[in-house]
C-alpha cells in the first residue's frame, strides 16, 4: 500500500527527542507542518541534556566527533559538509542572542561546535586504504585544500599560510612521536572537530519550540507503553503513554535511538543496540597544572583517531572540556545486552539487545569492560603518559543502534503507512543533526522519488555481505554477560599503584 499523503495539519508524533527526532521535528516544522508532537521519557527540559543531571541517551554528551572523512561513502561526506555550514550558523546565532532569549543550559558565550581539527593518525607509518579513498573523494569535491597529509611536501608548504604560532606542530603530532623517534603519518582535517551534543540538542529543541513543535517529556506522560493499531492490525494510528493516555497520529516517526528495537522488536534483524565504551581523565585544577590545561586545550590539541578510524585499534579522543575532562573512547568491540522483550504491538516475546545504562532499566553505578579499559590504557601509556599519571576518573557506556551496514534506517515500515523508523545511527549519526531532518522531509513527501540518500537509508535486508556483527547474535563474543567488567582498581596504571 502506498503511503498516504500528509497535509500540513496532519498530526505527527515523533518518539524520541534525541538527534534524529529533533532534526526531523525541526525540518518538518520549517516545511510548514503544524501538528508535530515529540514524546520522550526523559525530562530534557529540566536537565538540558546534561549527563551529570541525569540525561541518559547517546545524544546527551559533551563532545562528539564532527568529521567529513568517509572513505567511499561520498554521500555521507557531502552531508557532513552541509552540516558544518549550519553548525557555523548555529554558533553565530547563539553568540548573538541575548542571554534571556536562550533556553536553560545555553549562554551567549557557548559554542555548540568547535572547529579544532581532526587528526586521523596511523601507527604504522602508512596511510590506510580508507584514508587514500577519503582524500580522493574530498579532492573530487574540490576540498583537498582542507586536508593536510602529515609529511607530504606539498601540504607542508601550505602549513605557514593556514597554521600560526606552532599550531601545526602541536596538532599534527599531539603524541610527540617525532620526539620519541617514532613514525608519524596521518591526515589532519581542518574542517573537523567536535560538537557539544548536549548543548546542540538544547539549541535544536529551542528552535523547534520557536516553530511551534510541542514536547511531552517525562516518565509518565512522555514514555511510550504501546502503539495503537488499526482494527486489521496493519496501520499504526498513534501511541499509548505510561500515564494511560492515547495519542493519535497520521504518521508516527520512531526515533528512539538504542531503545528503537526495544519498542519495535521486529526491526531487530536490521538494527541492533550496541555499546561503545568511554573513560574520562580529570585534569588537576588549572592553577595546579597550567601546562596540562594548555596542552589539552582545543586550541592546541585535536580530536583524534589513534591507529585507524573505521578499522584498527578503535581508539579515539578529544581535547579537554571547559571543566578539564579529557575523554577517550573505545569502539573496538561493540557490546550487546540480550534480554527478553515483549513486542508492544503483538505481545510476542523476543530475545534482543537492549540498553543497560546508568539509569535504565534501574539505577546502577557505571562500569565498562576490562577489555575496553586495557585497550585505552595501552594507548595512554604509549601516547599520553601525562594522563597515565592521573588515572581514570570515570566511565560511561554509550548505547547506539548499529544497522547491519552502518547506514541509517529512515523509511516507512513496509506494510504500515502510519509508521516510519528514523534510527540506526551506528555511532556516527550525531554530526548530522543540522541536516538529517532535511532528508527526512524529502523521504516523507516524495516516497516514489528516492534520491541517493533515500536509497542509502531505505528499509533493507541482506542474507550475505556486510552485517556489522548482527549475525553473531546472543551467542557471539560481544555479549555483555560474557564480559569481565573493570573495577576501579583497574582504572589506575600499573606504575601508579604503589603510589595509591
Amino acid at each position: 500500500m502506498a503511503p498516504s499523503i500528509l497535509s500540513k495539519q496532519s498530526p505527527i508524533i515523533i518518539v524520541g527527542a534525541g538527534c534524529f527526532g529533533l532534526s526531523s521535528a525541526l525540518y518538518l516544522a520549517q516545511a510548514g507542518y503544524v501538528g508535530i508532537t515529540v514524546y520522550d521519557k526523559q525530562p530534557y527540559d529540566e536537565n538540558a541534556y546534561s549527563t551529570t543531571d541525569g540525561a541518559d541517551a547517546a545524544s546527551a554528551d559533551f563532545n562528539k566527533v564532527m568529521r567529513m572523512s568517509y572513505g567511499e561513502e561520498i554521500e555521507y561526506q557531502r552531508l557532513a559538509w552541509d552540516a558544518i555550514q549550519i553548525w557555523n550558523v548555529w554558533n553565530k546565532q547563539i553568540q548573538s542572542s541575548p542571554a534571556q532569549d536562550l533556553p536553560r543550559g545555553l549562554e551567549p558565550s557557548d559554542r555548540v561546535w568547535n572547529n579544532c581539527g581532526f587528526l586521523r593518525m596511523s601507527t604504522d607509518g602508512q596511510l590506510s586504504q580508507f584514508e587514500q579513498t577519503t582524500l580522493r573523494n574530498i579532492t573530487r569535491e574540490g576540498l583537498r585544500s582542507t586536508q593536510f597529509v602529515v609529511g607530504d611536501p606539498e601540504d607542508e608548504k601550505r602549513v605557514p599560510f593556514y597554521f600560526k604560532d606552532g599550531e601545526w606542530e602541536r596538532k599534527s603530532d599531539p603524541f610527540l612521536r617525532k620526539l620519541q623517534g617514532k613514525s608519524l603519518a596521518g591526515v589532519f582535517d581542518t574542517t573537523a572537530g567536535f560538537v557539544d551534543a548536549s548543548k546542540a540538542c538544547t539549541w535544536a529543541m529551542h528552535l523547534c519550540r520557536q516553530l511551534g513543535v510541542s514536547f511531552v517529556l517525562g516518565e509518565e506522560s512522555g514514555q511510550v507503553s504501546s502503539f495503537i493499531r488499526s482494527p486489521g492490525g496493519h496501520t499504526t494510528l498513534g501511541i499509548r503513554t505510561a500515564d494511560g493516555k492515547e495519542h493519535r497520529s497520521e504518521l508516527l516517526i520512531l526515533a528512539a535511538g538504542p531503545w528503537t528495537p526495544y519498542l519495535f522488536p521486529s526491526i531487530a534483524p536490521l538494527m541492533e543496540t550496541t555499546a561503545g565504551s568511554v573513560v574520562y581523565f580529570q585534569l588537576p585544577p588549572q592553577s595546579e597544572a597550567p601546562y596540562l590545561w594548555e596542552r589539552f586545550s582545543p586550541e592546541n590539541f585535536p580530536v583524534y583517531a589513534y591507529g585507524g578510524w573505521t578499522k584498527g585499534l578503535g581508539i579515539g579522543g578529544f581535547p579537554r572540556t571547559e571543566d578539564g575532562v579529557v575523554k577517550i573512547g573505545y569502539r573496538g568491540a561493540k557490546y550487546t545486552n540480550y534480554e527478553d522483550v515483549a513486542d508492544p504491538m503483538t505481545g510476542a516475546r523476543h530475545r534482543i539487545s537492549v540498553p543497560k545504562t546508568r539509569y535504565w532499566p534501574e539505577p546502577s553505578e557505571p562500569a565498562v569492560t576490562k577489555q575496553a579499559v586495557e585497550a585505552i590504557k595501552s594507548v595512554v601509556r604509549e601516547a599520553l603518559p601525562e594522563l597515565a599519571e592521573l588515572g581514570i576518573a570515570g566511565c560511561r557506556n554509550c548505547w547506539y543502534t548499529d544497522s547491519l551496514d552502518t547506514s541509517f534506517v529512515i523509511d516507512r515500515v513496509p506494510g504500515d503507512e502510519g509508521m516510519m523508523v528514523c534510527s540506526g545511527g551506528s555511532g556516527h549519526g550525531f554530526k548530522f543533526l543540522p541536516v538529517l531532518g532535511r532528508e527526512v522531509v524529502k523521504i516523507i513527501e516524495k516516497p516514489g522519488e528516492k534520491n541517493a540518500i533515500a536509497r542509502l537509508w531505505q528499509w533493507r535486508t541482506r542474507s550475505s555481505g556486510p552485517r556489522n556483527g548482527l549475525e553473531q547474535g546472543e551467542a557471539g563474543p560481544r555479549n555483555w554477560k560474557k564480559q569481565e567488567m573493570a573495577t576501579k582498581s583497574d582504572w589506575t596504571f600499573d606504575d601508579n599503584k604503589a603510589k595509591l
